[in-house]
């Protein structure tokens, strides 16, 4: 793409995550947030009034008034799928905060119409950019952790009934998921990129503190094509409040933790052929700034010189596949009690079965 104009992007659902896509596009120049759109109409409103940007209840008209380079998808989890696949219509890119689908097939469906649409797709998994987690994977990538042991992640995070009652879509197998769909994909993403592909995962899933029809608190372990092993921990029955959101990656020559809130606070950084640059690195890159949407910005930074160069974006629609089936495999291998091996096709997981339209 050789016009040097901003790309104009619009925004699909007013949710609170489109408000860090806003904010985002607001301080990069290359960048013009051009339009929303959502099915509720004050919401829609009151969003285009804050952004300064026309707001649209239906799609269509959307279309038919603003013109846009790019689409950004932050509807329930259960629309993305069919939201992303409606978009192509109109040839414009995409991106789909997580995740992509609910559904593997409806994944492929997505990434299929895209490839013959000629438009790039890209999924949010901002936490990517993070500055600990930039620097733990410029470590592994340099050979650093030698040989790798073990990659764990913890969610403890705390979401009481009103979370789910605000929003009757959270916590349903149609459109959302439980933990391990919702809070923990991140964390289930980061593992992945870190420790490679897995050859399988056992899992237990639970609900104890909150009604709803999926899970609050999800464990399991993986095994790793490349010999090592992985534990995931999450929950959003964490009380009184949220506790943390780590990784942890163990190799023969190092280990790194990175935790915080959301993955964005370096808590051990110990190898045993320390760098002089590690002091400084330890300064640099210890957190993320204290910034609202700083992480979405990056992210989108990087999306828009995909689109401009062409380039491999980080996180495509294979990339983005790839944590969904491993979500998938999880909730089989909870619902069956057995080692469920990847590559996969699910047979009694539940997640996305029921399909309901919202904008």
């Amino acid at each position: 793409m050789n016009d040097l104009s901003p790309l104009r992007f619009v925004l699909i659902g007013c949710s609170k995550v489109a408000r860090k896509h806003a904010v985002a596009l607001g301080r990069i120049a290359d960048a013009r947030l051009v339009g929303v759109s959502d099915i509720n109409p004050e919401r829609a409103e009151s969003f285009g009034r804050e952004y300064g940007v026309p707001h649209f209840t239906d799609k269509s008209r959307l279309f038919e008034s603003v013109a846009c380079d790019a689409v950004i998808i932050s509807t329930p989890s259960g629309d993305h799928a069919i939201r992303a696949l409606d978009m192509v219509q109109h040839g414009k890119h995409i991106i789909v905060e997580k995740p992509m689908a609910l559904r593997l097939e409806d994944a492929d469906a997505v990434i299929r119409a895209c490839d013959e649409a000629g438009v790039k797709l890209f999924v949010v998994k901002q936490n990517r950019y993070n500055r600990p987690i930039q620097a733990m994977r410029k470590a592994l990538d340099e050979g650093r952790f030698g040989k790798l042991v073990l990659g764990s992640v913890r969610v403890f995070w705390c979401r009481p009934q009103e979370y789910y009652t605000e929003a009757p879509w959270r916590g349903t197998w149609a459109l959302d998921g439980g933990v391990l769909t919702n809070q923990a994909s991140h964390h289930i993403d980061m593992l992945e990129w870190f420790m490679g592909d897995v050859e399988s995962v056992s899992a237990m899933c639970a609900t104890r503190l909150v009604k709803i029809e999926t899970e609050d608190v999800g464990v399991a372990t993986l095994r790793f094509k490349n010999g090592a092993l992985g534990v995931i921990e999450a929950t959003t029955a964490t009380r009184p409040k949220d506790l943390e959101g780590s990784i942890t990656i163990l190799g023969e020559k190092g280990t790194v933790q990175v935790g915080g809130f959301a993955m964005d606070k370096l808590v051990t950084w110990s190898f045993a052929e320390p760098r002089p640059e590690d002091a400084q690195l330890l300064q640099t890159h210890s957190e993320n700034p204290k910034d609202f949407a700083w992480n979405h910005e990056e992210y989108l930074r990087g999306v828009i010189a995909s689109i401009r160069t062409g380039q491999k974006a980080l996180v495509d629609g294979l990339e983005g596949c790839k944590s969904l089936e491993l979500i998938n495999a999880l909730y089989e291998s909870a619902e069956t009690g057995r080692e469920v091996a990847l590559r996969f096709r699910p047979k009694v997981c539940r997640l996305g079965m029921t399909s309901v339209g919202h904008s």
